[in-house]
């Protein structure tokens, strides 16, 4: 079985929910060490042996193979995590702005507040991120207003043109 099929796998046979606590309060400290690491160094390129890498990270080989499968959207290109072994030569490079965007995304609070992050972008920066993560989630509703202008540029109000009789 891969590591990869091994994380997942470990995932699935968590069923209380005292596992599942445990599980996350291991893993999450782990991947949030990862990521301040990354952002400190300003590098956003991870290169090595798969175990070496896991090791540098001080993580186990299967902590380390979840961190990429978490991670692997936010590469500059995706990564194929099924076939990794613990020989495996690792090069990818993080696009630091829509890591940042993702970590949004699944509302990992305790990852895109990192302080770490003023390493990468400035405030005005990360808020412009914010601000543009949370305009795409807005709800856009194209129904005008009896009020608003026509659409039909007339210059009329709605109800009083197009919209007479509906």
């Amino acid at each position: 079985m891969s590591l990869y099929n091994d994380w997942n796998t470990e995932i699935e046979n968590i069923k209380t929910e005292d596992q599942y606590k445990d599980f996350w309060t291991t893993y999450i400290p782990k991947e949030t060490d990862a990521y301040k690491k990354i952002l400190v160094s300003k590098n956003p390129v991870i290169k090595g042996i798969f175990k070496d890498l896991a090791q540098d990270f001080d993580m186990t080989c299967k902590q380390f193979i979840g961190f990429l499968d978490g991670a692997n959207n936010s590469f500059k290109e995706e990564f194929n995590l099924e076939k990794l072994t613990e020989e495996s030569e690792i090069n990818v490079e993080f696009d630091f702005e829509k890591l940042l965007w993702n970590m949004h995304e699944v509302k990992a609070d305790w990852l895109h507040s990192l302080e770490e992050w003023d390493n990468i972008f400035d405030n005005e920066k990360q808020k412009e991120i914010r601000k543009a993560f949370n305009r795409s989630k807005m709800a856009v509703s194209h129904k005008i207003g009896r009020n608003d202008p026509c659409p039909c540029g007339s210059g009329k109000k709605y109800k009083k043109c197009c919209g007479k009789g509906k």
